[in-house]
């Protein structure tokens, strides 16, 4: 049976509409960006094929190219517009950290984080740099490293820091192991950079650690 066919009520177009797209099931969002389905099956059938096929809409976004081309009603075409999707959820939360804009809600800067950086192969450290208003300045990622690990050197913290004008930092990086968990070592860290830079008398405000599904404050736990 046609989507056509179906309950208005139903229809994962129309459901959106009335009731708003958080009452849609990830097949039923898939759907509406996919539009048509293929020969003996919906739209809404097709997504759930693909999200089957992949495992979830984050391991679709994830695919590759290759990958996504060959499964049946995706191609080229929806191979680009899933990333177009994908760069434009990033850039809408990054607009939260937008430079001049005040980081008035813990949430959105770190639903922006997990976005830009739970994904990440490889270990990353990340500085926000803030006025004394805290509003934001710069994001930077400063250091890359390894699955385990990244060198981090505070020096060039506090270079950037005193470039910006910056009065306060907040640090972030990720662990590609997915457990947010701070260790030992980011604790022993933590307490180098913020002594490092209160003799620049630059504050040090948080320390982020973003998992696979968690982001995990210094701040929060008291760890500051």
């Amino acid at each position: 049976m046609a989507i056509t066919d179906w309950p208005e009520q139903e229809r994962p177009r129309e459901k959106l509409m009335t009731r708003g797209p958080e009452a849609l099931s990830d097949a039923e969002l898939l759907a509406i960006f996919l539009r048509t389905g293929v020969a003996g099956k919906t739209a809404v059938d097709l997504a759930r094929d693909l999200l089957g096929r992949f495992g979830g809409l984050r391991e679709l976004f994830l695919a590759g190219s290759e990958t996504v081309c060959e499964a049946p009603g995706l191609g080229v075409a929806k191979y680009a517009q899933l990333q177009a999707a994908l760069e434009i959820g990033r850039r809408y939360l990054g607009e939260r950290l937008a430079r001049g804009a005040a980081l008035e809600s813990t949430q959105d800067t770190k639903n922006y984080l997990q976005a830009r950086l739970r994904d990440r192969e490889s270990e990353v450290f990340c500085c926000l740099f803030l006025d004394n208003r805290h509003r934001v300045l710069a994001f930077e990622e400063l250091f890359r490293g390894t699955l385990n690990g990244t060198a981090v050197y505070p020096r060039e913290i506090i270079k950037r820091a005193l470039e910006h004008n910056a009065a306060a930092v907040i640090l972030v990086h990720n662990h590609p192991s997915g457990v947010a968990e701070p260790s030992r070592m980011d604790e022993q860290l933590t307490d180098r950079l913020k002594e490092a830079l209160t003799m620049v008398d630059v504050r040090l405000l948080d320390h982020l650690i973003v998992g696979d599904g968690e982001v995990v404050s210094f701040s929060e736990r008291g760890l500051l």
